[in-house]
């Protein structure tokens, strides 16, 4: 296979492929290379049935029969497969729903006037949101509400027993299910302790109660963590309206300082893009030879930006090494998750430099500049700053920037969605009885090297869309339907006739842009508000969920909150749950007749769309319409 073909097997955007080429030709190893480097991969691992969960193991089960069918402890596949699952639930759950509570620390410094630059930019919804939890607005001032809110949703996070507030936005049959199982959840601190718990050797050893616990966890996470995150964002940083921007490496510029945002928290990032407004800075970079100060972005850091400021962005998971190779970039800039630790290696190739800013995430050849919410803003101009007086060091004879990159519409927050439709969900409503729009499918996740870079997102989407299903998506996805033009008006056209219309009338895309991860909260409230407009469960509605390329552990407690909340969801890459029978089809059977919902796994997004379409043609036929 020559030099273009291996490129384009591995990915379908043209810049990637671009970038690829090069990195080949200067002998720099890519994910690409070093996942092909790890064939053939542990097929205990793939399975799930291996287990290190304590020193008389490591202990895996022969999936042939012919071996150990039990650990040392007797724990069999189910058990073993079961515990691990609920692990990587419990970390997913853990990475957002902490990022959830660092937004809540940045609104009460902010309330208490102790934060470095921030302010409250949502005042109705921070209204909106205090009355949620029984807050009185009459009368106060906003930093006196946000005080009050910052606190109450602050003691959420440990909440010992009773319901968390964001889960009541849900259907009450949803609800009345939830309590009926005994999985409506409690603070995502108590859940995520109680799960390392159930784990542990010689504690929970039924494969049901470990998975429902599962459940309980990724629910304090999808109507907790989450939904804090998203809620508490749009207060601070604005409810996200449709704006335009571009997207892919062609962003970059040749003649300013390039700095990306790479990561998953707001806090930093909107500081990052005041900072590069700063006069003196702008004059800096003038004075060192650049043209300006160019911010860009990368994963949901770069969709935060990018939904709130039109801050174009780079790329997505996997093209944060490729970004590095454009040899343009002078800093990228990192908080959590999502972040290679790769990417320190290529600084000895480029000029590049790796801002590391969490006290939580360190990455050994990074320069570590930790950045705190009360001095943001003169830290934010501190990294901005190492960044220009970075530009002298491009070697422009390394500069390869492809010249690649797409307009989009982004920022579709449920509130701008409703804006769309007049005020009310009634015009989406009646499309969806009319069969306009067939319904809805929330597309999100990562990317994976284990799948050609972008192909299941996009044909994914561009099946659906043909069939008349509006999508609406987050994360990688919403930045590989950017790059692929999916987000913009004119993809109507690639529409069938019903939501072509629809999209035409109104102005918008058939894939509407929600935002990052933790944005997919958006996703369940619209779900919930749809449902209670008529009056049915989450699960009566012809809606369906798709992780086409996941890969995070994130990923894992998102698919499993989405199907607790009693939305079908279809994975693209297999989880490692098949070393047991009764755990895969507990999960892809048994759990419909439990929550109303089930996963389904389908390599080819052709087919999981015919699944898709399949599961909402039912939903219809339930409904009467």
């Amino acid at each position: 296979m020559d030099i273009e073909d291996r490129a384009s097997s591995r990915s379908v955007d043209l810049a990637s492929q671009i970038m690829l080429q090069e990195a080949e030709r200067q002998g720099i190893k890519t994910a690409w290379d070093r996942f092909e480097a790890q064939q053939p991969q542990c097929g205990f691992g793939e399975l799930g049935i291996c287990c290190r969960n304590c020193t008389m193991g490591p202990c895996r089960i022969d999936p042939f029969g012919e071996g150990p069918n039990q650990g040392v402890c007797g724990a069999t596949a189910d058990i073993i497969v079961a515990r691990n699952l609920l692990r990587m639930i419990a970390a997913g759950a853990a990475a957002h729903s902490d990022h959830g509570r660092d937004i809540t620390h940045t609104l009460l410094l902010t309330a208490e006037g102790k934060s470095g630059g921030y302010e409250i930019k949502d005042e109705a919804k921070l209204n909106a949101i205090a009355t949620e939890y029984g807050i009185a607005t009459e009368g106060r001032g906003k930093k006196e509400i946000a005080y009050e809110l910052a606190q109450a949703v602050y003691a959420e996070f440990g909440k010992q027993e009773g319901p968390i507030r964001f889960t009541r936005r849900a259907p009450s049959k949803r609800v009345e299910l939830w309590q009926k199982l005994g999985i409506d959840p409690r603070g995502v601190d108590r859940e995520v302790v109680e799960a390392l718990h159930r784990t542990h050797i010689g504690v929970d050893n039924d494969y049901v109660n470990l998975i429902l616990h599962g459940l309980r966890t990724a629910l304090s996470d999808g109507w907790g963590g989450s939904t804090i995150a998203t809620e508490l964002s749009d207060i601070l940083f604005g409810t996200p309206k449709p704006i335009r921007s571009m997207a892919n490496l062609g962003v970059l510029s040749s003649d300013k300082v390039n700095i990306i945002v790479h990561g998953h928290e707001p806090t930093l990032s909107d500081m990052i893009v005041a900072a590069a407004n700063d006069s003196d800075l702008i004059s800096l970079a003038k004075q060192k030879g650049a043209n300006g100060i160019n911010i860009t972005g990368i994963c949901c850091t770069g969709n935060e930006v990018l939904m709130r400021h039109g801050i174009p962005i780079a790329g997505n998971f996997l093209q944060q090494e490729l970004a590095i190779i454009t040899g343009a970039v002078e800093a990228m800039v990192v908080d959590v998750q999502c972040i290679m630790p790769a990417i320190t290696s290529l600084t000895g190739c480029f000029h590049t430099k790796i801002i590391s800013t969490s006290p939580k995430a360190k990455f050994p050849g990074a320069t570590h500049i930790e950045f705190h919410e009360d001095n943001a803003l003169d830290i934010a101009k501190e990294i901005v700053k190492t960044a220009v007086e970075n530009y002298p060091a491009r070697n422009t004879s390394q500069v390869k920037i492809p010249d690649v990159k797409t307009e989009c519409m982004v920022g579709f927050s449920v509130e701008a969605i409703i804006n769309a439709l007049g005020g009310s969900l009634d015009p989406l409503l009646d499309a969806i009885k009319s069969g306009a729009v067939k319904g809805i499918v929330g597309i999100v996740g990562c990317n994976n090297p284990k799948i050609q870079h972008d192909y299941s997102h996009i044909n994914l989407a561009k099946e659906l869309i043909k069939n008349d299903i509006l999508v609406i998506n987050t994360g990688c996805n919403a930045i590989a339907c950017a790059k692929a033009g999916l987000l913009l008006p004119e993809a109507a056209d690639q529409a069938g006739g019903g939501l072509k219309g629809v999209c035409q009338s109104l102005g918008i895309p058939p894939v509407l842009h929600m935002g990052s991860c933790v944005d997919i909260s958006r996703i369940l409230t619209a779900c919930a508000a749809i449902a209670n407009a008529l009056g049915v469960d989450i699960s009566d509605l012809p809606v369906a969920g798709a992780a086409p390329e996941w890969m995070s552990e994130k990923a894992v407690s998102i698919g499993t909150y989405v199907v607790a909340s009693g939305i079908y969801t279809v994975l693209g890459t297999v989880p490692p749950i098949l070393g047991s029978a009764n755990v895969t089809k507990l999960l892809t059977e048994g759990a419909e007749d439990v929550v109303g919902a089930k996963f389904a796994v389908e390599i080819d997004p052709f087919k999981a769309a015919k699944l898709i379409l399949d599961h909402i043609t039912a939903k219809r036929k339930a409904l009467g319409i």
